[in-house]
């Protein structure tokens, strides 16, 4: 029986609530950098976390060992599809903030569990439980609801919720690779294309974050500290809690996005909204309780 360090573990729950709360209030950042436009934003996104996340990995000496990793075929190619699919996600998320659909970014969030739960059945071939599957359907009978009742199609709640949980589905395939290590390959993939973006938008409209100002150009800058501290934050938490615990932490994160987006942004919530999100809420009190009741019989 292994003992648990109290310090390590009050450690673990301060930078798993630290890293969701970031996370949670990450939208107000976004708004805050209008009016640059989502893709100059996620242009300068990926290149200003590859500078971050190069600059500690020469400080504490780990950049050789990071890069060794791209000498194995396969460990090179899983990290560029996670980079291709994290571009994917930051930039529905920045859009989604910028274009007053925070709330719709938080229903994504909600509903990736359930999305990771779909993949592991159709590509991993996982079995699932009776309740596991009722959470699912719920879960299905949430999105027709909001397609439905709305009138449109959820795709940035579905695009945030399946880009990730693609993500999460390919970084399981990297094992144990430490968070910065993924993080500095996988920017590394797709800063060419950030940069010919950042290039293109400078040739056509102009940069606005080098043109509004020194306010302006200050908070874009932090574009990769934002990103990446929470980042490194929740890693550092996983090595101290259990993933369950862990795991039912981060519904911290869109809690606090879809408050964000009520109480502090007025954004719509019509009675459609509040069905589709109930529905959810229920498919997730499913989900959990049965990984619950599951965790006290086998654990």
């Amino acid at each position: 029986m292994t003992s648990v360090d109290p310090k390590s573990t009050r450690a673990g729950y301060g930078y798993a609530l630290s890293a969701y709360s970031l996370w949670g209030v990450l939208p107000l950042y976004f708004v805050a950098l209008a009016p640059t436009s989502p893709l100059e934003i996620l242009a300068w996104r990926v290149v200003l976390s590859l500078v971050f996340c190069l600059l500690i990995l020469l400080l504490t000496g780990h950049l050789q060992r990071a890069f060794a990793v791209l000498g194995d075929r396969r460990s090179a190619l899983l990290t560029a599809a996670a980079g291709v699919l994290i571009l994917f996600n930051w930039g529905i998320f920045v859009f989604a903030t910028q274009t007053g659909h925070v709330v719709d970014a938080a229903l994504g969030y909600f509903i990736n569990p359930l999305v990771t739960a779909l993949l592991g059945v159709v590509v991993l071939r996982e079995r699932l439980r009776i309740a596991q599957w009722t959470a699912l359907g719920l879960g299905a009978v949430a999105v027709g609801v909001l397609v439905v009742g709305y009138g449109e199609f959820p795709w940035i709640s579905l695009g945030l919720a399946f880009s990730f949980g693609f993500y999460g589905l390919v970084k399981k395939g990297l094992g144990q690779m430490p968070a910065l290590t993924g993080l500095t390959l996988e920017t590394l993939w797709v800063t060419p294309l950030a940069v010919g973006l950042l290039v293109w938008i400078g040739l056509t409209d102009g940069l606005v974050a080098t043109g509004e100002g020194t306010g302006l150009l200050v908070l874009v800058s932090l574009s990769g500290v934002a990103t990446s501290v929470p980042l490194l934050l929740f890693a550092a938490a996983t090595r101290r809690l259990p993933l369950s615990t862990v795991g039912l932490l981060q519904y911290l994160n869109p809690i606090l996005q879809a408050l964000l987006g009520i109480v502090v942004l007025m954004e719509p919530m019509p009675i459609e909204r509040w069905f589709g999100f109930a529905i959810i809420v229920l498919a997730l009190g499913v989900f959990i309780g049965d990984a619950v009741k599951s965790r006290r019989f086998t654990g």
